[in-house]
């Protein structure tokens, strides 16, 4: 929070025409030069600014008004605020591209499709903010202009940088050995097991087993 009125002058003029406070304890208040107020006061300055009543809008109270009335040296201060306003989280938006940069997009779905190929399309969706339905034409080569896309770096099309390209690879690289190790450690199919041998053999295995 402020420790100054959003709008000074206007705050200024409220204060010089409906209270006693001194040039300087507006001054201090609002955030401005004592000459400046005496010059709202001498209708120098802000003329035609309709005044803003700072009790009102909660910066002061009648209370601070009146002490500071009877007591020259005494400095205003911000009231503190009777509601607490909700932080409001920003929503994400989608990656923008430039109108100049978008026909470069399916060079850069290609060159990525090409050389990363551990990359999932939503990983290319949040690099280069396209669609999974090009994704998937160009993966296809069913795109409309398919025979004009050719593999181009998207750091030297402009549309991410080296450090954001670096990182989702870094991230997908950690996210294979983990699907490969699942795979190694997990059961073999049940035909790999009981390839080559009899339902006799098989029911035999079984019971010993058991």
């Amino acid at each position: 929070m402020s420790d100054k009125p959003l709008m000074p002058k206007a705050t200024a003029v409220w204060l010089i025409d409906n209270t006693s406070l001194s040039f300087d304890q507006i001054a201090e208040f609002c955030g401005m030069h004592p000459l400046e107020v005496k010059g709202i006061a001498d209708e120098d300055v802000a003329k035609g600014i309709k005044g803003i009543d700072p009790v009102a809008a909660g910066q002061l109270t009648h209370e601070q008004i009146e002490a500071a009335e009877k007591n020259p040296d005494m400095r205003l201060k911000m009231a503190p605020m009777k509601y607490k306003m909700p932080h409001v989280k920003a929503k994400k938006t989608p990656r923008y591209t430039p109108v100049s940069k978008r026909q470069d997009k399916p060079d850069a779905i290609y060159w990525i499709l090409r050389n990363h190929p551990e990359l999932t399309d939503a990983d290319i969706m949040k690099l280069i903010g396209t669609t999974k339905a090009t994704i998937a034409k160009i993966r296809d080569r069913a795109h409309w202009n398919s025979q004009n896309i050719k593999a181009v770096d998207p750091v030297t099309l402009g549309l991410c940088t080296q450090i954001e390209l670096d990182f989702i690879v870094a991230r997908a690289a950690n996210r294979k050995p983990r699907a490969t190790r699942k795979t190694a450690d997990g059961l073999k199919p049940i035909e790999e097991t009981t390839a080559g041998i009899t339902p006799t053999e098989a029911d035999a295995k079984t019971d010993q087993n058991a």
